[in-house]
């Protein structure tokens, strides 16, 4: 990831990459090393965070790391004083300040750089769509580097057409543990055992209530249940000396449970907090509650995370899958693939507007994900010239069946699938996909997966239309050829007979045998092919 980084920032185009990486992978330590580069090419650094209690941490690690050197690094936040952030912005304004940290106050229209040379954003999905459109303005000359544990569906789906460069840091930390992760009611005794457990080993817990206004009494019910605890608050509304002195007790382990809203959901480093209870926490997106998780663990011991939601709550069909997603995903690592699961749930959101997800109902969300891969790819320069997918009809039941892969969605997700092929060897990796899920294939799904091969073939063969009419398979070419009268004897002579001319149209005599059938289809394809390619420069 830093050697893609620093290729990038050595391009004459600015930089826009995206890393993403598991909570506690180290995404800091190449944030750290960009800003370096940057600064020791006369450039200024401005990194913007979601959080104060972030930029707080962020600066006492910038600090610390770059000690060594003539580097200034000052930060903007609630924390500062009116006079520390008046004299931080004029340092800015003259260049004095090397690098700034600071939240959404670095977007407001009195922060000027002399020669901004780097942006990077930390947790992006924690900015909403105007902060980053304001952004985005900057990306057009300056280099943008994004952090994110679970990057949002749009952002990555960005990533994945293709509209943004990506670097994925899947190695974790030595001997880090998977968190433990667990789905339960709310229970007292379950709250005491997991706090007790925590504090008798050393070590220290969240809890995070996600409401102002009951988090008090949240705290008194804690205090109730686990007597032996010393129980702080911490929340976003609290006055800042009073929050800057809480969460400075909390790291220094005056206190050792800090009941909390999801203000330490965002990189927060305390490796001694190794259990977090999240209350209510079906009501929390999936990378809120990712990020919640990744707050503990973060050293070799054994974490726990306990997502607790009130006794005989009506779950939404949403929050089931979402907190099934983070049992199902708690190997090191699954921040990638709990975006993807997000992405399904959630859907991509839109490119052009302001929501960052939501399906594309107007399209349907394969065929706009193809035209914007289109899009993308003609912008580049890539030539897009595609045949169009062949209907193929051969009277045989071609589908997936109910009883062989049970659930409704993942079914959908094989169709997709299915539908996006293009090769033969993509074929052939979702038919070992699906062999290696729900084991050998029932005649139907055996069907289905030649038939998708066969329209891969007939793809690259100009073949449009490949259809059974009683005792002939009638295979008709795409508009734009029709083999000439010496392809027409050479095909003639290499399937006995077997195939005839009409019209352009070839009709190949067929046995009545599926099998046999599909296996002439795919030679005269295979033939076809080869004479395509082989017209191709002289149409050129």
């Amino acid at each position: 990831a830093i050697q893609d980084v620093k290729r990038d920032m050595e391009q004459a185009k600015p930089m826009d990459r995206l890393i993403a990486g598991d909570v506690g992978y180290g995404k800091t330590e190449v944030a750290l090393r960009a800003a370096f580069k940057a600064v020791m090419d006369g450039k200024q650094v401005a990194i913007l965070v979601p959080t104060t209690v972030l930029a707080q941490q962020h600066h006492n690690v910038f600090l610390k790391r770059l000690a060594a050197y003539p580097i200034k690094v000052e930060v903007l936040s609630r924390f500062r004083s009116r006079t520390e952030q008046k004299r931080a912005l004029e340092g800015l304004a003259a260049g004095d300040v090397d690098v700034i940290i600071g939240t959404h106050r670095l977007l407001q229209k009195d922060v000027h750089f002399k020669q901004l040379g780097l942006l990077i954003v930390d947790e992006e999905q924690r900015f909403g769509v105007k902060h980053k459109e304001k952004l985005k303005q900057l990306r057009a000359t300056v280099d943008v580097l994004t952090l994110t544990a679970t990057p949002i569906p749009r952002t990555l789906h960005m990533s994945l057409v293709g509209l943004r460069d990506m670097s994925v840091m899947e190695s974790p930390p030595e001997a880090r543990l998977p968190i433990e992760t667990e789905i339960r009611p709310y229970d007292d005794a379950l709250v005491r055992e997991a706090i007790m457990r925590e504090l008798d080993r050393g070590g220290q817990v969240y809890v995070v209530h996600n409401r102002v206004e009951t988090i008090e009494r949240a705290a008194r019910r804690i205090r109730a249940v686990v007597p032996e605890a010393s129980v702080a608050v911490a929340h976003g509304q609290m006055p800042e000396e009073r929050l800057e002195q809480v969460m400075l007790d909390f790291l220094g382990g005056r206190t050792n449970v800090l009941v909390c809203t999801t203000i330490v959901e965002i990189g927060l480093d305390i490796p001694r907090v190794n259990t977090i209870l999240v209350e209510d926490a079906h009501f929390m997106g999936l990378s809120q509650l990712y990020q919640l998780r990744g707050r503990v663990g973060r050293s070799d011991r054994q974490a726990y995370c306990y997502l607790l939601y009130p006794r005989g709550a009506q779950l939404t069909e949403e929050a089931e899958q979402r907190l099934q997603a983070m049992q199902e995903f708690v190997e090191l690592g699954s921040g990638f693939k709990l975006a993807m699961r997000d992405l399904e749930i959630r859907g991509a959101g839109n490119l052009l507007g302001p929501e960052q997800h939501g399906y594309l109902a107007a399209v349907g969300f394969d065929l706009y994900s193809r035209l914007l891969d289109e899009s993308v790819r003609e912008l580049r320069g890539q030539l897009v010239e595609e045949a169009p997918d062949a209907t193929i009809d051969l009277g045989v039941d071609a589908y997936l069946p109910e009883e062989y892969v049970a659930d409704e969605g993942q079914r959908l997700a094989f169709y997709r699938k299915l539908a996006g092929t293009r090769t033969v060897d993509e074929a052939d990796g979702v038919a070992e996909e699906l062999s290696d899920r729900y084991g050998s294939m029932p005649e139907p799904a055996q069907h289905l997966i030649e038939i998708v091969r066969l329209r891969a073939l007939a793809r690259a063969a100009g073949v449009g239309v490949i259809t059974r009419e009683r005792e002939r398979v009638i295979i008709k070419p795409a508009a734009g050829w029709t083999p000439s009268p010496e392809e027409e004897g050479r095909l003639t002579v290499q399937f006995r007979g077997r195939l005839t001319f009409a019209s352009g149209v070839l009709r190949l005599r067929a046995s009545g045998r599926f099998a046999d059938d599909l296996e002439w289809v795919r030679q005269v394809l295979l033939t076809l092919a080869g004479l395509t390619r082989r017209r191709e420069p002289a149409r050129a």
